[in-house]
């Protein structure tokens, strides 16, 4: 298989396989799901169910109504510009995407393979790998590509992310269709080999061709073991190639944001869309990612139960990814040291202060059970009687589970559980903590966890208070890099990761 301007021929059937419905039997099925819905009220129907090529009734988003009276920190207004591009990219959504007739006709799904015939709609999928937290950082990085490039984002979720989200374009759907060619076979050696625009780039180097006629299809991999020819994906020169190509298939699991400010082919229209750039991914991740009715009602049946009695919301999300290599005593004195000096918690020798503290919840979100019956010892158990503090944990799962819905449901409940936080305490290096400060608009008190393999000075603060609420690129290609680092720009260094980049507006990093 080559690069060419059509893709092999697939059997998906025709169109007079299209059928009908008599009203008798659409009134059917519409009562079966209104039964169904009163019968459930926290169940949601996702878009992905279509009947004679239409979407099921508007399901509504409960989270989208209601997240407001839950998260305490009032959100800036959307930019005026950002709104209007947001507007116009559902527009696009409802003509091109997988609901539509453009798409039915146009499509490697439909009869037509040939692109050439494709019109004006251009697609990047996106397809995760990764932990949760990563899923939503790169594809709320895959957006904002597809907002600056005029193309249409779908997703190639699998089961383990069902139910998890509302669908986030009004009257359409985001998810890639079940008998997509090559869906199976998008982490496949031989699709990167023929299809990955890094070894497009080796060949060419190597036989010194010429790429310049556009293929129908391109994988785009900017994974963390990413190469250099990779990497040139973030070159404004190779741009233009890759708007030429209809689909992308983009493969990452990280905020590759910061590179794409780095670009001066997206760099004017970026600032546009955020006069702010402290805020572009509390923004992003407000407008694309809301609970499904399935998740919103784990998440305020706890919150109502446990945490909405409080003055105070306090959020602990620990994050240890070499357990093994990390001693639990280290972890437990960062996060001491980190609360006490700045008295995020008040120590137990302030007796007359505590008298008077208000009642606080603590919530702690982590894979082990022990950190939250620590905190609990030291804050809930010894001193509840004098004082109105309570520990929570809502679930503990021990390790990170790949490729299971439940697991990934329970930690889109910690995400945003924790973004109901008046204040955050989250982990170094972790995204999961990244994605609750951003939903919550909450700057975190990001705590310097232990690492056997990246050892920290001895001076080092045992936690740092974030800048802005923009998440870590870890990952960054070498020319990303602003020069010389830390003397403002839209770029500087992380605080938790010395190595990576992110969105400092005019802030000056220390490194």
């Amino acid at each position: 298989m080559g690069f060419g301007r059509r893709l092999p021929e697939f059997i998906t059937g025709s169109s007079s396989n299209k059928f009908t419905v008599t009203a008798a039997a659409a009134f059917i099925v519409l009562s079966l799901v209104l039964i169904a819905t009163v019968c459930s009220p926290i169940s949601y129907l996702p878009l992905k169910f279509a009947l004679s090529g239409t979407k099921p009734p508007e399901q509504t988003c409960e989270s989208r109504e209601q997240r407001s009276s839950y998260l305490k920190h009032r959100s800036p207004e959307l930019p005026p510009y950002l709104l209007s591009k947001l507007q116009e990219y559902e527009r696009r959504h409802r003509r091109c995407g997988p609901l539509s007739e453009s798409f039915n006709t146009t499509s490697p799904l439909g009869t037509h393979n040939d692109f050439s015939d494709g019109g004006d709609c251009k697609f990047v999928v996106y397809t995760p790998s990764q932990g949760l937290g990563n899923r939503i950082l790169g594809l709320t990085s895959t957006f904002l590509f597809a907002l600056l490039t005029d193309r249409v984002l779908l997703v190639d979720f699998s089961a383990d992310m069902d139910e998890l989200f509302c669908e986030p374009f009004p009257n359409s759907t985001w998810l890639l269709p079940g008998n997509f060619p090559f869906r199976s076979d998008f982490y496949g050696g031989w699709f990167r080999d023929v299809y990955s625009y890094g070894k497009l780039l080796e060949k060419k180097e190597k036989t010194d061709g010429d790429s310049s006629s556009s293929p129908a299809l391109l994988q785009i991999f900017l994974q963390d073991k990413y190469n250099e020819y990779d990497k040139l994906f973030f070159k404004d020169e190779n741009q233009g190639f890759v708007e030429r190509v209809p689909w992308l298939v983009l493969i990452h699991d990280g905020y590759f944001i910061p590179c794409l400010f780095q670009m001066q082919s997206f760099r004017s229209e970026l600032e546009k869309l955020f006069p702010d750039q402290e805020t572009v991914f509390h923004h992003l991740v407000k407008y694309l990612f809301s609970p499904s009715n399935q998740a919103w009602g784990q998440i305020t049946g706890f919150y109502e139960a446990y945490l909405a009695k409080a003055e105070e919301r306090i959020g602990f999300q620990i994050r240890v990814f070499e357990p093994k290599q990390t001693p639990f005593t280290a972890v437990m004195k960062q996060i001491t040291s980190c609360t006490q000096k700045h008295r995020l918690i008040l120590p137990q020798s302030d007796e007359v202060t505590l008298r008077n503290e208000k009642s606080k919840s603590i919530l702690v979100a982590s894979l082990s059970r022990k950190y939250y019956e620590e905190i609990d010892w030291m804050y809930g158990t010894r001193r509840r009687q004098s004082t109105g503090i309570a520990v929570y944990q809502a679930s503990h799962e021990g390790k990170q589970h790949s490729g299971d819905n439940s697991h990934n449901m329970k930690a889109w409940m910690d995400i945003y559980l924790l973004s109901t936080s008046d204040v955050l305490v989250t982990s170094s290096m972790s995204t999961f903590g990244y994605v609750a400060a951003g939903i919550a608009g909450v700057k975190p008190w990001i705590v310097m966890i232990p690492d056997p393999y990246h050892p920290r000075g001895a001076n080092e603060s045992a936690c740092e208070r974030a800048i802005n609420l923009e998440p870590c690129f870890h990952f960054p290609p070498w020319f990303a890099y602003p020069d010389p680092p830390g003397t403002g720009g839209p770029v500087g260094r992380c605080e938790d990761v010395s190595w990576g980049l992110k969105l400092v507006g005019g802030h000056k990093t220390r490194r």
